[in-house]
């Protein structure tokens, strides 16, 4: 499993998982298959339309400017993913974590010529295979990254879940949290378990403190905040379903 460590506006090193190059490929199998059965759609109807009139020629263009524009169209307008791209739950990101500038975009559609255009996809297969990031020409020129968008831990899977039915939150602004507000807490602590990083911990903790607008105890450390903070959520969030 390749992985890229992205510092966030918070100052927090999290790590993502990258997109395989296989996850890549049949993603563009998937967007390549929709444009196969649009062109017998369009057939049809070019010859229903007569094909040598003005509307046939009208429906040859409209083809022609979905299948150039699709992808650049998609990732702007999709937040970094095309429609293979979202079934396979991969999306384009910029190498520091943010969302991609148009001017990246742009740079990632225009190197679509060599990538697959001129070369037939070699030059996209061989740069992503040798890439350390799985990047093909259009990403090494445009500096981004494709990551995978599932989590790589989900709510069943936090460590630190209240099992006891009377236990009341310390911090009930927990439920002001969304659950990937969570899942970004938990990736912090891992990430200190694997790096024994407190600056993660340290930047994490203070986010959260501000955005709740809530003080712990002097004698709680941060490591024991955060902890707090996913059993507060996870008790509260399992009372309202029960609800």
């Amino acid at each position: 499993m390749q992985t890229v460590r992205i510092t966030t506006s918070q100052n927090i090193d999290i790590d993502y998982e990258l997109a395989g190059l296989g996850e890549r490929i049949v993603g563009s199998i998937i967007d390549f298959a929709i444009f196969f059965v649009l062109y017998f759609f369009f057939i049809i109807l070019g010859i229903s339309l007569n094909m040598q009139d003005f509307s046939g020629l009208f429906v040859i263009i409209i083809y022609a400017v979905l299948y150039v524009f699709y992808d650049l169209a998609c990732e702007v307008f999709m937040n970094g993913q095309s429609i293979g791209k979202k079934i396979m739950k991969v999306r384009v990101i910029s190498q520091d974590g943010a969302q991609p500038r148009l001017s990246q975009y742009l740079l990632r559609w225009l190197l679509r010529i060599i990538d697959f255009g001129l070369t037939a996809g070699s030059v996209a297969l061989v740069t992503a295979a040798i890439s350390t990031k799985v990047q093909r020409l259009g990403d090494l020129v445009a500096g981004t990254i494709v990551i995978k968008t599932q989590p790589r831990t989900n709510m069943s899977q936090i460590a630190f879940v209240a099992a006891e039915d009377n236990y009341i939150p310390l911090f009930p602004e927990t439920a002001q949290l969304s659950g990937e507000d969570i899942d970004l807490v938990n990736e912090v602590i891992n990430t200190y378990i694997k790096t024994d990083n407190n600056v993660v911990v340290y930047n994490m903790a203070q986010r959260i403190k501000k955005h709740l607008g809530i003080a712990p105890p002097a004698e709680m450390n941060d490591l024991r905040f955060l902890q707090t903070i996913i059993k507060d959520y996870t008790h509260q969030i399992a009372r309202a379903e029960v609800i």
